[in-house]
Formats: C-alpha cells, sequence, structure tokens
C-alpha cells in the first residue's frame, strides 16, 4: 500500500512539474496581449497565491502584463496586460474573487468596497487589454480605458452599446470604463 501512495505522488509531482512554465514561457504567453510596439519594454508579473506578486520582467514604460488562466472560470488562454498603477486594485479584485464562493458575492463585496470609499481606483486612462480563449491562436483580444467616476455628461459617451462604436459602462463608480468596439 505504501509503494502505491509513494507512486501515486510521484506520479503527481512529475505531472505537475509537466505543466509547470519556465519564467521565458511565463514572459511570453503574458506579452501576447501587449501592443506590438510596448511589448518589449513591458513588465510581467506572476502572482503569488496571497495576492502579491513577484516581477519575473522588469520593464522601462508603464505597462504591466500577467496571466490569468489559473483563475476561476477563465479560459485556458487568458492573459491581461494594464498600467503599474493598477496592480493594486489588480490585486484588490483577486482578493475580493478569492473570499467569495460565485459571482453574486463578488459583485456584492465589489459594491460594499464601492459604497465605503475603500475600492481601489484605476489610474484615468488606462488601458486593461484582455486576451482570452482556447488558445493563444483563437483567442480574442478586448479593450477597455478606465475613467473612473465619468458619466456620460462628463465625458461625452454614451451609457448603451446600442448607439455603435464606443460606449462608457459603469458610469459614475470608480469602474466606470470605456468599452471599446470588437472582441
Amino acid at each position: 500500500m505504501k509503494r502505491i501512495v509513494l507512486l501515486a505522488l510521484a506520479a503527481a509531482a512529475v505531472s505537475s512539474t509537466a505543466f509547470a512554465q519556465s519564467d521565458a514561457e511565463m514572459i511570453e504567453r503574458a506579452l501576447a496581449a501587449a501592443p506590438r510596439r510596448a511589448r518589449e519594454a513591458a513588465s510581467v508579473v506572476k502572482w503569488n497565491p496571497d495576492h502579491t506578486y513577484v516581477t519575473i520582467k522588469e520593464g522601462t514604460n508603464q505597462l504591466v502584463c500577467y496571466d490569468r488562466s489559473g483563475e476561476p472560470g477563465r479560459q485556458p488562454f487568458a492573459v491581461q496586460c494594464t498600467s503599474l498603477a493598477n496592480l493594486e486594485r489588480v490585486a484588490q479584485n483577486r482578493r475580493f474573487a478569492a473570499e467569495t464562493s460565485n459571482g453574486e458575492e463578488l459583485q456584492a463585496r465589489l459594491d460594499a468596497a464601492e459604497a465605503d470609499g475603500s475600492r481601489v481606483k484605476p489610474e484615468f486612462g488606462s488601458l486593461f487589454i484582455s486576451m482570452n480563449g482556447a488558445d493563444a491562436a483563437s483567442a480574442g483580444t478586448h479593450t477597455t480605458i478606465a475613467v473612473p467616476g465619468a458619466t456620460p455628461a462628463s465625458i461625452g459617451l454614451p451609457d448603451n452599446p446600442g448607439q455603435g462604436g464606443a460606449w462608457l459602462m459603469n458610469t459614475g463608480t470608480s469602474t466606470a470604463h470605456i468599452m471599446t468596439p470588437g472582441h
């Protein structure tokens, strides 16, 4: 019986290391979402289970990219880039998601933080560029622009997608952002 347990543990260790990515592979994967002209100068971070991060590629611009594919509900290929100034907000999002059991509970937690003023605001005008799909070749790219507190009156964009073009989502909140057309 001990041999079976030891063999099972050894097999599990081998299979988990077979799927472990090197830093170079993680960097290449995360940078897939970066705009071509910013890719070389972008930073790449790897998230820790405690919602802190380790920088695995130091950049020289303000763009930072990371892999999200291990998060619950994410596609097998899921990466995102944003401004270095938004890492505190991303960490808060990750922490809230880990502390809740479903989307409804998560939204309630986000709403409560918004109401009590503890919701970390993103950098105004910063991008969130996400790539999601079964693999890198089939992943779609979606870009939003953070405009915390913006309303249709303050920014001059509609707050619904029905008019075509860019539109404002989550108006008047720290989560307000410009939705860009496309996928």
